[in-house]
């Protein structure tokens, strides 16, 4: 499209200069070229303006702002309000934190997204505050806006709920799921700890919001006919505890109860409630 407008020009200018007649650009058929080449060259620029995904504005950048067309006060204040763990959870919130002018509200928001748990917050006090007087209804919303974080359950938060938690970013999050996904669902809150990287202290924010409100169904091997490889699946088993459990088994010849993992010698008893998550003996 470019090299079209620009052969155009150029023919134009090389048309005139190698000619003595009067050319003449007035004529319909170049009136209705020149406004097809203008009609083409916005769309040009428009196609090279950033384009906006949807975003959870609670992370919003001070280059992400300035992309957003926000000033650096406004950007400010939202940072500054990040700064104290506390998060927005509705347009309306942001333009009360921010400040920032309607025009640009209302360009922005549309592609602002948050978690589930919050949409589905919103929702219901909006509805609840449409039964309600207008003032009764100012007071409801500040006083849903006081209440205690929902518990989540943390094995069916996505990325971006675990996002909205400050210091989890997308590598941790991710990593989250991932280990989730390794020890086919959390069952108790303080796997969380085992995530690598994880830090105990953003832990314990995470698990002032997400915590195992319901068990994964966890698939069991039996212990007297696991093989090697599927025992080393085992997220608690490493390659020298398999070593011992399988010797153990060839001298008692069958374990008669689970409970006799803690017979090895150097058995890792602050694990044994992991380990046999995924084990059970027939």
């Amino acid at each position: 499209m470019i090299l079209f407008i620009l052969l155009f020009q150029v023919f134009i200018f090389f048309g005139n200069f190698y000619s003595n007649e009067i050319f003449d650009t007035s004529t319909t058929e170049l009136v209705a070229l020149q406004k097809q080449i203008d009609s083409l060259q916005k769309i040009e620029i428009e196609n090279r303006k950033p384009k906006i995904y949807p975003f959870n504005p609670n992370y919003i950048s001070d280059y992400k702002g300035m992309q957003l067309g926000m000033s650096l006060s406004e950007i400010d204040r939202l940072l500054a309000f990040r700064k104290k763990n506390q998060f927005i959870n509705s347009k309306s919130e942001f333009k009360q934190i921010t400040k920032v002018s309607d025009s640009l509200l209302n360009k922005i928001a549309p592609y602002f997204k948050f978690p589930d748990w919050v949409v589905k917050r919103n929702k219901k006090m909006q509805k609840m505050k449409s039964f309600l007087p207008t003032e009764v209804g100012k007071r409801y919303d500040q006083d849903i806006l006081k209440e205690k974080t929902p518990i989540i359950d943390i094995n069916s938060a996505t990325i971006l709920d675990l996002q909205s938690i400050n210091e989890i970013g997308d590598v941790l999050s991710e990593r989250i799921i991932k280990y989730r996904a390794k020890l086919q669902g959390f069952s108790f809150d303080y796997q969380l700890y085992e995530v690598w990287g994880m830090d105990k202290q953003v832990a314990d924010k995470v698990l002032l919001v997400f915590k195992v409100l319901e068990k994964p169904i966890i698939k069991k091997y039996n212990i007297n006919t696991i093989e090697f490889k599927q025992l080393l699946k085992n997220p608690y088993v490493d390659y020298n505890l398999c070593i011992k459990i399988f010797n153990y088994r060839d001298e008692i010849a069958e374990f008669q109860d689970i409970l006799d993992l803690k017979n090895i010698s150097d058995f890792p008893l602050d694990k044994y409630d992991r380990i046999v998550l995924y084990l059970m003996a027939e």
